[in-house]
């Protein structure tokens, strides 16, 4: 059976082409490569181990020391090195968003893709399920679902997972209904092409786009959420360090050493923009509806 041509889509090429003529998206970009790099050659730049308690890490009083040429930035409430707690707090914040998105995409996916294909009691069964979880606040319920069970690293990326995959499930249900009711897909029904043949040649390759845009500007949400569960005290935690734990664990020294709460909050904030660029570059680069605008 001869597959029917599918709708043209941008070249690779042509595509990294527009989205390098985006200043914003390529600083996006950058923020990112810097993030991730630091994060993987944390154990080779970091001064100190993240745990590791300095004896001459605090001042007389007992207070956390400001940057300066030998804490680049500054120590905590029990002495540590926050340079090198912030590298491996990195790790953290990236594992858990790409662990965690990828999980809540392909959970999306799935459910959006089986409910706009198959349509009847099964879409609408899906759906309503869908309805009613984002029904739920999401941060509530990943709170209540992070205070069953025990957190951890996986834990958390788990229940991020359970409560982001529905926004996802929405946008491919929608794209996937638009797409069974193409003439190329009745075209292939009519040629006696499988259930498995017409979803995975034909409507998959055609939400690809979708799942890169989305996969994209989802990590930043998880980022934010992970960093907002670990400073609630429900999500990763010490002395595993992440940065919404660093700065739970040194809000009560938001006066009298603010850099132990805004450098980490800085970084969250740069890392979730910084995917929020690229992200609205890739959607805008990869959606017909958008070319020939710029």
């Amino acid at each position: 059976m001869v597959d029917l041509p599918a709708p043209a889509a941008s070249t690779p090429k042509s595509t990294l082409r527009r989205l390098g003529e985006r200043k914003l998206a390529m600083f996006g970009f950058a923020m990112i490569l810097i993030v991730v790099g630091a994060a993987a050659c944390a154990p080779l730049i970091a001064p100190y181990a993240p745990e590791e308690q300095l004896f001459d890490g605090l001042t007389l009083e007992g207070a956390p020391l400001p940057p300066d040429a030998r804490f680049i930035m500054g120590t905590d409430l029990l002495g540590r090195d926050l340079f090198s707690r912030m590298l491996y707090g990195a790790q953290t914040s990236l594992i858990v968003g790409v662990v965690a998105n990828g999980l809540a995409l392909f959970i999306g996916t799935l459910v959006g893709l089986t409910a706009g294909f198959f349509r009847g009691w099964i879409g609408a069964t899906l759906m309503r399920f869908t309805d009613l979880m984002m029904a739920f606040p999401a941060l509530l319920l990943a709170i209540c679902l992070a205070a069953i069970f025990k957190p951890s690293l996986w834990i958390v990326a788990l229940v991020i997972a359970l409560v982001n995959w529905v926004q996802t499930a929405r946008v491919i249900y929608t794209e996937t209904t638009s797409l069974a009711a193409r003439d190329f897909i009745a075209a292939e029904r009519t040629l006696g092409a499988s259930t498995g043949r017409i979803l995975f040649r034909h409507i998959l390759p055609h939400l690809v786009p979708t799942l890169i845009v989305w996969g994209t500007l989802g990590i930043s949400t998880t980022v934010l959420l992970e960093a907002t569960l670990s400073f609630l005290g429900v999500g990763v935690q010490p002395p595993t360090p992440s940065w919404g734990n660093i700065i739970f664990e040194n809000q009560t020294y938001f006066q009298a050493a603010p850099w132990l709460v805004f450098i980490p909050g800085a970084a969250i904030i740069l890392l979730a923009l910084a995917f929020n660029l690229v992200g609205d570059a890739l959607r805008d680069v990869l959606d017909p509806t958008q070319r020939g605008r710029d």
